[in-house]
């Protein structure tokens, strides 16, 4: 197999991190409980468990399986994948469920643990599977025909941001919205200190999107991913497809997150005229630039995320936003909304940082 650098890996060390967040959160109350942190691996099993609990816990492990068992295959090695694979998320989990004896929110369980494993061994057999039957071969010559050959950080974003969009956005397709809660956290981290002084205060309050601007929001945040593909797609023929695919990923997580946050009848509410208008624009720009040259796509990304970003850190979330969000983070999604979450105020960011990087490397080699 042709070894190359693989998307998998990076995948692989950012779900590692959700892992982190959906064992420990919420990261509060740590303290000594009295027993050792693994006593948990010698108690009795529990008596009470839910079927959401089982599919969770496996489910919550394949990806993470799969994802170390691809990068490992895709760097070509192949010996032993599917163990060690398993036994790395093991261990991981272990050491998830011995560090929340130190959480009284959190319970460590040894059923836990053992689900995990399964999950992740699933994951990793499912990989291996592929594998054996040439699919990741196809998928190389695949990735060959359509992707330039730096595209790993590109085709990282782009697998990353149907996830972002699944947290509830005061703006439909409206990622790193994080001023307003950026102030409030500043302002509660320096509060009783010195330094709250020296906070800026802003002149006017935030006020809502009026319909053009939110025109301007939805566009863009279509777009914007678009022109990433743009950036590491080889044909303008196939940048048409993957504009219809992108544009078919965002509206269709838009709505599946409208479901989950509202009641599957609201699943298409947010779909107003300003976002059609939104909509309809970015389709038409996304099909006039599939032949802007790599370098110009670049330069686009950062000119849109940068008004993107500055029109909508101008409005304020809408008191139905803060119930949704109250509806996340303490209901059923309590220990999975930290992956759209953070995703949703970071994604844009991380995307300004590659685009950065990738003219800054291409300009090095000039």
């Amino acid at each position: 197999m042709v070894t190359h650098k693989t998307s998998a890996w990076p995948l692989a060390l950012i779900y590692v991190g959700l892992v982190f967040y959906a064992s420990l959160y919420p990261f509060a109350d740590w303290r000594y409980q009295g027993i050792v942190p693994w006593a948990y691996l010698t108690s009795p099993l529990p008596k009470y468990w839910t079927g959401f609990d089982v599919i969770t816990n496996v489910l919550g492990y394949m990806p993470l399986g799969f994802l170390l068992t691809l990068s490992a295959l895709r760097t070509g090695k192949t010996r032993y994948t599917v163990l060690i694979s398993t036994l790395a998320a093991g261990v991981l989990s272990l050491l998830m469920e011995s560090t929340q004896s130190y959480l009284p929110a959190r319970v460590p369980s040894n059923v836990d643990l053992g689900l995990n494993v399964l999950g992740a061994w699933l994951g990793a057999l499912m990989a291996w599977t592929l594998e054996k039957l040439g699919v990741l071969v196809r998928w190389n010559r695949f990735r060959d025909r359509w992707f330039v050959e730096d595209a790993r950080g590109g085709l990282v974003l782009l697998a990353l941001w149907p996830l972002a969009l699944l947290f509830p956005a005061t703006v439909p397709l409206g990622l790193g919205q994080v001023l307003e809660r950026l102030e409030a956290s500043l302002a509660d981290v320096l509060l009783d200190t010195p330094f709250l002084d020296w906070l800026p205060v802003r002149d006017i309050e935030l006020q809502p999107l009026v319909p053009a601007a939110e025109w301007i929001c939805v566009m863009l945040g279509m777009l914007i991913p678009c022109l990433i593909g743009f950036c590491i797609i080889r044909a303008a023929g196939r940048r048409a497809l993957f504009v219809l695919v992108m544009f078919a990923l965002g509206m269709g997580v838009t709505a599946l997150s409208a479901a989950l946050s509202y009641g599957p009848e609201h699943a298409w509410a947010w779909f107003s005229l300003p976002v059609e208008a939104g909509l309809v624009t970015a389709l038409a720009l996304a099909l006039l630039l599939m032949w802007v040259p790599r370098r110009a796509s670049a330069a686009l990304v950062l000119l849109a995320l940068g008004i993107y970003l500055s029109v909508l850190n101008q409005a304020p979330a809408s008191p139905y936003f803060a119930q949704t969000l109250a509806t996340w983070e303490q209901g059923r999604f309590i220990r999975f909304n930290g992956l759209a979450q953070w995703l949703g105020w970071l994604w844009p960011y991380a995307a300004v940082v590659y685009v950065l990087i990738q003219v800054w490397g291409r300009e090095s080699k000039n």
